[in-house]
């Protein structure tokens, strides 16, 4: 079964924002910021938004990859491995 998103009004948030930081770090779950009733804004860890801006990336190579295959750009495999572990697990070439 999914967990119920946490949604809080901006006023919660103004009045215990230290509360609700401490929550969205250890929990690791996303907390939903309500602005008159509506959707404003989504609080999410450090640690979630920087793995969300590294799978974006990855999937923003992808996409230039298929486009570059598509136009008949190639690469050795090797060269592109190399790239992809660096990618993945931060090695230095």
């Amino acid at each position: 079964m999914p967990k119920v998103p946490k949604i809080i009004p901006i006023s919660d948030l103004r009045q215990n924002a230290s509360d609700v930081i401490k929550r969205v770090t250890s929990s690791g779950d996303p907390v939903f910021i309500t602005q008159r009733g509506r959707a404003a804004a989504v609080m999410v860890s450090m640690e979630n938004y920087e793995n969300a801006q590294h799978e974006n990336e990855l999937l923003r190579l992808l996409a230039r990859g298929e486009k570059e295959i598509e136009a008949g750009i190639g690469y050795e495999l090797d060269e592109v491995m190399k790239e992809a572990d660096k990618l993945l697990y931060g090695e230095k070439s």
